[in-house]
């Protein structure tokens, strides 16, 4: 029997009470399911204050008790795996702030603005599952910076402590007043644009950055500042040391994946022995790798974690006024007539007296890159998929954040925010999943950050034995947070479907009321946004607006994109999960009412097919 029009539907139906909701419900479109579905609305500010004593109370004023005692093995596991995270970029950048910095900033003010800022912040913060510590973006910033000092001929650290000043007011003038509330307009569009960026940093830095000289397979090339120090030997094989750099660095990552998937496996005697191999795989691939370097390759030189040799300002000094480094600006000097002090000289302006006010403007764009840095971060981390119980601080963290660099820069130490994928891999070590990797529970502490900090600290007294770890075990470390965290990205996973078979696609709520074209040329705008963001990133010349091409993002998602989607395409690609429940149960309740609809016809027909054939035997 052919279909009758919804209007027949209707007609034929009008005086049966039970039907006829049904046929109104399935005349509901997609798009008419969810009111505004796909839009994205801003909460009203907090009144001017308000809104960071709301988030003290609710964090640390409600929780700090219970973030405090919750320690157990789990915690050991965590602290462990995040000092290992941490310490290696920290002398790295280090390094790399050094050499930018003519020394003013080096190693060891890195470690120090590392440890004291991560202790305080796992003592005093409201969300201390966000790991803090120096970023790639904060590095370009702060070559501009330098860039800038130079050309006005002012002393660089104390330009930077001005900045920082109007960085502390920028801050807290928008903590004051609720800025933060402009986060929540960003969506899985331009978080998951901002983690995949900060993942392919990673991942790139681990195996081989086209963009500079880090990575394992970098070692196979014959000019890697790591042979230099070995050019006079003639025992001496670059080959031999890059073969070895692959083995150790793709090695430990894989042995981190092998040990973790023991805790889901039927080996061992028990669960607690598995949990306890997946929570320390970290730590345990980084010893075996570095035992295996030591005692069966002693004799093949790698590269090792460059540390500094004690604890004190990096920059030495030729001459009592401090104006030249020692020893590359006085080879000819035995030994330098101090170091720098620790607390900068506001006044050192060179004459420039309108310093002071000229600082306001390089801070905006400082204070832009912070809230956002920051902002994403947070936003990624409190994701409601995660099940965070602990609540939000995003105006009291943020006065945080200007109160801490402020310090930093009158100290002549670098800048720190929250940083993407360390956070993320600190909270998925901290939860517990179930068997499809939805987190039911995250162990929410402060210990873990403390402790890990506090490590970071005391690196400082066990430097020689820190020499030992090979750089490319670190990798396989940055390899493995990086590979890690891309699973949990939508994004990732759709860019996926492009490689599979479209009868095999993995069952979400998007593949199964949508269109897989309309998929497609979704995941299309995604991947053309994170190019231009990690095309003005990578390029040194303008990386400094990176954090104007992230902050394009959430325009482009609210104004743009609804141009090409319509609302509960949005919805399904990028919505809350509750929004997206609440959308997906309103359509069954329309497809049952459908089904229900046919078979009440295919009843009433064969009623009357019957009342047919009565008539005619009469």
């Amino acid at each position: 029997m052919a279909p009758r029009n919804q209007d027949d539907n209707i007609k034929g139906n009008e005086h049966d009470d039970t039907v006829k909701p049904n046929f109104r419900a399935s005349q509901l479109t997609n798009a008419e399911l969810v009111p505004d579905a796909g839009k994205v609305h801003i909460e009203p500010a907090e009144s001017w204050g308000t809104g960071i004593i709301y988030d003290f109370k609710r964090t640390v004023g409600t929780h700090w008790v219970k973030k405090v005692i919750n320690f157990n093995q789990k915690t050991i596991a965590v602290t462990l795996l995040m000092f290992i995270s941490v310490i290696a970029p920290t002398f790295t950048f280090g390094a790399v702030y050094g050499k930018e910095s003519g020394n003013r900033i080096g190693a060891v003010e890195t470690i120090l603005a590392t440890s004291w800022v991560g202790i305080a912040y796992s003592i005093i913060g409201g969300m201390p599952l966000c790991i803090i510590r120096s970023t790639g973006p904060v590095l370009a910033f702060t070559k501009a910076l330098i860039r800038i000092s130079e050309s006005l001929d002012v002393p660089y650290l104390t330009f930077n402590a001005w900045v920082s000043s109007w960085l502390l007011f920028y801050c807290l003038l928008a903590g004051f007043f609720d800025v933060t509330r402009v986060i929540r307009l960003a969506t899985r569009f331009t978080d998951e644009i901002f983690a995949l960026l900060i993942v392919s940093i990673f991942v790139l830095d681990a195996i081989g950055d086209p963009f500079s000289q880090v990575g394992i397979l970098r070692y196979f090339d014959p000019n890697h500042k790591s042979h230099s120090d070995y050019q006079d030997d003639p025992n001496y094989n670059y080959l031999e040391t890059a073969l070895l750099s692959t083995i150790l660095g793709f090695g430990t990552t894989s042995l981190i994946f092998f040990f973790r998937s023991f805790k889901t496996s039927s080996f061992f005697c028990n669960q607690g022995v598995r949990t306890s191999v997946h929570d320390f795989a970290v730590s345990m691939s980084v010893v075996i790798a570095t035992v295996v370097k030591e005692f069966l390759f002693p004799d093949v030189e790698t590269e090792q974690l460059n540390v500094p040799d004690q604890f004190e300002p990096t920059y030495q000094c030729c001459t009592s006024d401090c104006l030249t480094f020692f020893p590359d600006d006085c080879p000819d000097q035995a030994a330098a007539a101090g170091a720098r002090p620790w607390f900068v000289d506001f006044s050192d302006l060179n004459g420039k007296g309108f310093i002071p006010i000229m600082a306001a403007l390089p801070a905006l764009g400082a204070f832009l890159l912070c809230f956002l840095d920051n902002g994403i971060t947070w936003h990624l981390v409190n994701h409601k998929s995660h099940n965070l119980q602990h609540g939000e601080a995003y105006n009291y963290d943020l006065c945080l954040s200007g109160i801490f660099n402020f310090v930093n820069g009158c100290l002549g130490l670098p800048w720190l925010v929250a940083t993407t994928v360390p956070c993320l891999i600190h909270l998925n070590s901290l939860a517990e999943k179930d068997k499809d990797g939805k987190i039911i529970y995250v162990q929410e502490t402060r210990l873990t950050m403390f402790l890990s900090h506090l490590m970071v600290g005391l690196s400082l007294l066990v430097l020689q034995v820190l020499q030992l770890l090979p750089m490319p075990v670190l990798y396989g470390v940055f390899l493995f947070m990086g590979l890690s965290a891309l699973p949990a990205m939508q994004f990732w996973n759709r860019f996926l479907l492009f490689l599979q078979q479209p009868s095999r696609y993995p069952d979400t709520v998007f593949t199964r009321y949508m269109d897989k074209s309309r998929i497609h040329m979704y995941t299309l705008w995604q991947i053309l946004f994170f190019g231009m963001v990690f095309f003005v990133q990578n390029m040194s010349a303008i990386s400094i607006i990176f954090p104007f091409m992230t902050l394009l993002c959430i325009p482009a998602r609210l104004s743009f994109l609804p141009r090409f989607f319509e609302g509960w395409e949005l919805l399904l690609l990028d919505g809350d999960d509750l929004d997206i429940k609440e959308w997906e149960d309103k359509k069954r309740a329309a497809m049952h009412s459908i089904r229900f609809a046919d078979v009440e016809e295919s009843k009433h027909g064969k009623e009357e097919s019957m009342d047919d054939e009565v008539s005619e035997d009469a």
